[in-house]
């Protein structure tokens, strides 16, 4: 452990920089792919800085094995560049799961090395420039602007410099070094738990689903009585398994627990308890899973699931009563229809989940994604704005496709007008725009443009 009580002082120096364009996007989850590839389709010059070596976030980094529902169970409310990439991951799998999930738009199984080339392969046909193996790790800002971020990779030390910045690092890293306002986790500090997602192969579905009346889909029979005789060390008896095909799967299951991830020690220990929980799970369901005897593990993820840590005090919270009431904005950017979904702080705690009715969602307001106090700094991802239960909503994949289009398309505006103010947005012709990309924003506002 660091002794933060111990500092040393670093010598003043100057320090290249790297580039100059309209718009930096700092994170390459949903939400900044979403946000780069939006802000170049609108004519902004645009640099994506992503840590790993790849895009993707959760879905690639974690190996977060199905994409939640992008719709309200009747229509698709998460559209334009989601939708998009959704439909194009489908296209280049298997064809036996290109015909079981043609018509499918919820749940779908992700192939995480397809989703990287295909993401790859969007960032370069829209001109973006991709920085791949690279940080943020300190900003420059002068009354209320970023003026430069500085970046950390094998170069070295280096500075961008962007008009506008959008924070996509899901735990809004851009926003906290420029000392943004924060809300994080309950009323006690407590934080959802990380899941270390895991693929297996070599299985043999037909032979599970042979026999799923005796362990159900979600292995939930199975893992009561594994847990009742004391076989298995797991808190919440449920397990998502996502088939990619007929002999490999995507596993959500398992919590570990008190991990923040906006601390390294706990990003370490989450990975060092979750790996051991993944070894844990797949004995047990080699010895105790038909068509799971001869399971195989090909991976786990780089870094552990993490599903909650800072959230940015912006112009507007959203809460769990807009949720509740379905309401809409006069600036609204995106909707949301995923319930809200708390995992357990604790092993003895229970989990939240508040559905709406199908057909049913709430919006996003454009004020949800501005940080309190900075100007120039969009953010898009599980980090707006919003009290914890609403964050227990919109924090999904899906939604940070729509938000990230959304902030990218505002900042190329912004660029394209000559401003850094995020403020002055003309928001009729940023939902215009959005609506005219293919977002859906709701009726009323779909049907004026």
């Amino acid at each position: 452990m660091t002794d933060m009580a111990l500092t040393v002082k670093i010598p003043e120096r100057d320090i290249p920089v790297y580039t100059e364009v309209d718009v930096v996007v700092a994170g390459g989850g949903p939400s900044g792919v979403a946000a780069a590839l939006a802000a170049a389709r609108n004519g902004a010059s645009v640099l994506l800085i992503e840590q790993r070596g790849y895009l993707g976030g959760m879905a690639t980094v974690s190996q977060v094995p199905a994409f939640c529902p992008y719709t309200d169970q009747i229509k698709p409310v998460i559209r334009g560049i989601g939708l998009e990439i959704l439909l194009a991951m489908k296209s280049r799998m298997e064809e036996t799961f290109q015909e079981a999930w043609k018509d499918r738009l919820d749940w779908v199984p992700i192939d995480a090395e397809i989703l990287k080339r295909i993401l790859d392969e969007k960032m370069m046909e829209a001109g973006v420039k991709v920085l791949y193996h690279t940080f943020v790790g300190q900003v420059l800002q002068q009354d209320g602007f970023l003026e430069a971020a500085i970046i950390y990779n094998k170069t070295g030390t280096q500075a961008v410099k962007g008009k506008i910045y959008i924070d996509a690092t899901s735990d809004a890293d851009l926003t906290y070094l420029a000392g943004g306002q924060f809300a994080k986790g309950g009323d006690d500090g407590e934080l959802q738990p990380g899941t270390m997602c895991f693929v297996l192969n070599n299985l043999d579905r037909n032979k599970f689903l042979s026999s799923v009346e005796t362990h159900s889909h979600d292995l939930k029979h199975a893992i009561n009585k594994a847990k009742l005789e004391g076989r298995l060390r797991v808190a919440r008896d449920w397990a998502g398994i996502s088939w990619i095909n007929n002999h490999t799967a995507g596993f959500n299951f398992g919590h570990v627990f008190g991990i923040d991830g906006s601390n390294t020690d706990d990003l370490t220990r989450g990975a060092i308890e979750g790996r051991a929980l993944v070894e844990h799970i797949t004995g047990w369901l080699r010895e105790a899973i038909p068509g799971f005897e001869n399971a195989f593990l090909t991976l786990t993820g780089e870094q552990i699931g993490i599903r909650e840590t800072r959230r940015i005090i912006g112009d507007y919270i959203v809460t769990a009563d807009d949720f509740l009431a379905c309401r809409s904005f006069p600036d609204d950017i995106a909707r949301n229809a995923y319930f809200i979904d708390i995992h357990m702080a604790k092993p003895t705690s229970g989990m939240t989940m508040v559905r709406l009715s199908p057909g049913e969602s709430h919006g996003i307001p454009y004020r949800a994604l501005l940080p309190a106090g900075i100007q120039n700094v969009i953010v898009a991802g599980r980090a707006i704005s919003t009290d914890r239960a609403a964050q227990g909503s919109t924090r999904v994949m899906p939604n940070c496709f729509a938000m990230g289009e959304a902030s990218g398309t505002a900042a190329a505006i912004l660029a394209e007008k000559g401003t850094r103010e995020t403020r002055s947005i003309d928001i009729t012709d940023l939902q215009r725009r959005l609506v005219r990309q293919g977002a859906w924003l709701g009726e009323q506002i779909n049907e004026r443009y």
